[in-house]
């Protein structure tokens, strides 16, 4: 089914939509033309969501010299010989940088990242179906529950979100409402990827009574909400440790995620020309500073990286960061 927002290869964002429903029907235009500038609409396709705060090891991805609907599975001979070839080759990146990422490449790395996307796919699905099941839904009744941080759509048109199975009766088992983010973390099958302001759901209840500006904590403020197990941050930084401890999923010991998603994606952008932009943040460290975007990997731990987009930096810089 096509999608109802989606991003065209211009890079163009669009959306498409029909009237709204009126009751158990469509509406007609008079009904759903609200005033001079709010109409009801409903989707006719399908919507993406990009679960916030985690990241999962890619099923396919464009290469440098993908086309423009081209995205070649991991398994693909092509991925095979980008990542056990020289994709650094033409980077524009310091010699720091390009160490870190040349000691993540090689023979293999493709095969294991595609076995990973697998068990993080399979381990999605099951969750889901298994909290179907439970709540006693078939698929046409069955539904999700989205809590939405600072932003609410990403640039290929997907909503960003904390995704969790709607159950206002709370008929689930206490850990199984948590979201699928959070449960796919403590399993081990994706990586934390922290991007502010998008780390709370409920930073926006904040904003209403602060400003954006309001909303940038202190180095040690933003230590001790990123360590609070009472916070989002701190569980999820918890449950990631907690996977590391175990070897579970990305963390086995026999068979560990060799490349990250984020840099996996880094290492195309590289090969097009692209630089590095967004800043980071060592949540561990009470006296953090703002670092160079380059120096992501002087934070060894993901859960323990904020990302900071290049627009936001001066709101940091302005609180004394």
């Amino acid at each position: 089914m096509a999608k109802t927002i989606e991003q065209l290869n211009s890079g163009l964002i669009v959306g498409r939509v029909g009237l709204g429903m009126h009751g158990t029907q469509v509406g007609s235009v008079a009904q759903a033309v609200h005033d001079g500038d709010t109409i009801d609409v409903r989707a006719p396709g399908d919507f993406g969501i990009r679960f916030l705060g985690v990241d999962a090891p890619e099923v396919s991805a464009k290469l440098p010299d993908s086309g423009p609907d081209d995205y070649p599975s991991l398994s693909s001979p092509r991925w095979e010989a980008f990542l056990s070839g020289d994709p650094l080759r033409n980077a524009r990146v310091s010699r720091g940088l390009k160490r870190h990422l040349e000691a993540l490449l090689g023979p293999g790395v493709a095969a294991n990242h595609h076995f990973h996307s697998q068990e993080a796919r399979k381990g999605l699905a099951q969750m889901v179906e298994a909290d179907r099941a439970a709540l006693g839904q078939s698929k046409e009744d069955f539904r999700f529950f989205l809590a939405f941080a600072y932003e609410v759509m990403d640039g290929y048109g997907r909503f960003l979100a904390f995704i969790h199975p709607n159950d206002p009766a709370r008929q689930l088992p206490p850990p199984r409402r948590e979201s699928y983010n959070d449960r796919m973390l403590e399993a081990g099958l994706v990586l934390p990827y922290f991007i502010w302001p998008n780390t709370d759901p409920f930073l926006k209840a904040r904003l209403a009574t602060s400003s954006l500006q309001g909303a940038v904590l202190s180095p040690r403020q933003l230590f001790e909400e990123a360590s609070d197990p009472a916070t989002k941050l701190g569980r999820a930084r918890a449950a990631v440790r907690r996977a590391r401890a175990q070897q579970i999923g990305l963390f086995a010991g026999t068979n560990p995620l060799r490349l990250p998603p984020s840099e996996l994606r880094l290492l195309v952008n590289l090969a097009k020309g692209r630089t590095v932009n967004r800043w980071v943040i060592d949540l561990s460290d009470p006296k953090a500073r703002l670092l160079h975007p380059e120096d992501y990997p002087a934070i060894p731990h993901p859960e323990d990286r904020l990302f900071v987009a290049e627009e936001f930096v001066p709101l940091f810089r302005q609180r004394g960061w």
